[in-house]
Order: C-alpha cells, then sequence, then structure tokens
C-alpha cells in the first residue's frame, strides 16, 4: 500500500520526521524555521506594492527586510503540500470552518469568521511577542 494514500499517518512517525527536519534545518541553515515572521514580511510586500518607501523605513522592517526567503517558501511550501497531501489521499473537503465549529458556535457563518479571525489574531500575536 502506497504511504502517501493513507488517510492518516501515525502521529510518531509524523512527529518523528518533524523532528528530523529541524535537525536538518538548523544544520544546515543555523536557523529554526518558522512561520510568524513570515507572515509579517508578507504583510510588508503586499504593503510595498502600495507605499514603499514608507515600508522601507518602518523600524521593524529596516531589521528585518521585506524579502521572500527560504522560510516563505516553507510556509507557500506547506500550503501546496497540505492541498497536495488531501488530494491524493482523497481526504480533500472544501469547508469554511470545521462542523465543529457548527456545532460549537452555531450556524453563523459571519459569527464563525470573526471568532477565527480573533483567535487567529491572538496566535499570532503571541507568537509574535515570543520572538517568532
Amino acid at each position: 500500500m502506497n504511504v502517501l494514500r493513507l488517510k492518516s499517518w501515525s502521529p510518531y512517525v509524523a512527529g518523528g520526521m518533524v523532528g528530523i527536519l529541524i535537525c536538518l534545518s538548523v544544520l544546515i541553515t543555523g536557523k529554526y524555521f518558522g512561520a510568524s515572521t513570515t507572515f509579517v514580511r508578507s504583510a510588508g510586500l503586499i504593503e510595498k506594492l502600495f507605499t514603499a518607501e514608507r515600508v522601507e523605513k518602518m523600524e521593524y522592517f529596516v531589521k528585518k527586510k521585506v524579502k521572500i526567503d527560504w522560510q516563505w517558501m516553507f510556509v507557500v511550501g506547506v500550503f501546496f503540500g497540505s492541498l497536495l497531501s488531501s488530494k491524493i489521499s482523497g481526504d480533500f473537503r472544501k469547508t469554511d470552518l470545521p462542523p465543529m465549529w457548527e456545532t460549537r458556535f452555531g450556524p453563523s457563518r459571519a459569527k464563525r469568521w470573526v471568532i477565527a479571525f480573533i483567535g487567529g489574531t491572538i496566535a499570532m500575536f503571541g507568537a509574535r511577542m515570543a520572538g517568532g
């Protein structure tokens, strides 16, 4: 049986593979990979389309340049890799939010989107406060 066609992998195998990937990341680049800096840089890239001179003067972007680097490619790869994985395994479903959200927060799509947005904002803020 082809392992890529499985609906889910053992969490131990997947966790072990992520651990190996993190070790290789540190050995090869000297840095841990992450996503929060990438989201900030992406916001800078989008804003740069409209007001490039303003972005270049921002203190954060003077220190952390607005650029597409290996971490940015990693985040893009996570998106496309998960999409490809769900297609190959036959587990792809188009949903606004998971069904458990509808059970927990009711049928209002707008309410669920607002709560998801607030939760994501809090999580991103916490990640940035913790240094990434």
